[in-house]
């Protein structure tokens, strides 16, 4: 005759202290490097995401002081690599200790030229003003075209901790960037 008892589902057991349970991973100290890259399609929401992912990343390292130069000046450059480039776009974060270098990829290899302003409330062509204001350092360089992929160019900034200049082979800390080459004018 079988037990008149209703049978009952068997709970499992919490794991053992042998079972192979991965650790969660160290913060990465704050004199220690590291990188971020975000990549964004052509789209005006775009720059949008690229400030909020900024603010993410240096709020979660501890570096709240460059956030309004560093948001100011992620905006201008992801906003004219969406307003001028045909494609994808990219920013990176890299952080040594004690720069923060912001680089934007994009697919538009003509490099931004200073305008004259003969309107002080004109709207556009302050970009190199504010990096060159902003910024401790910055520059660029062409990505030439290749069997991988297009060309374009990469707009950097750097900014240093307390505001000093960055440590040898670190940036020019002079807020004065390189000449871009000369490059063809593209039609639109």
């Amino acid at each position: 005759m079988k037990n008149a008892e209703p049978e009952h589902e068997q709970t499992p057991e919490p794991p053992h202290q042998d079972d192979h349970v991965i650790p969660a991973p160290p913060l990465i100290p704050f004199t220690e490097p590291w990188e971020y890259e975000l990549h964004f399609p052509r789209d005006p929401r775009g720059p949008a995401v690229a400030r909020t992912t900024l603010k993410a990343v240096l709020g979660a390292h501890g570096l709240g002081e460059f956030t309004d130069r560093a948001e100011l000046l992620t905006s201008e450059l992801t906003t004219n690599a969406v307003r001028y480039s045909l494609g994808p776009a990219t920013v990176r974060l890299c952080w040594t200790n004690p720069v923060l270098r912001v680089s934007v990829m994009d697919t538009c290899p003509v490099f931004p030229l200073p305008l004259v302003q003969d309107r002080p409330d004109a709207e556009h062509g302050r970009g190199l003003l504010i990096l060159d204001l902003l910024a401790d350092a910055w520059g660029g360089c062409s990505l030439g075209e290749s069997v991988f992929g297009v060309g374009g160019k990469t707009i950097w900034f750097e900014l240093v901790l307390g505001g000093g200049d960055p440590p040898p082979g670190g940036g020019t800390g002079d807020g004065v960037a390189p000449r871009p080459p000369v490059l063809p004018m593209l039609a639109a």
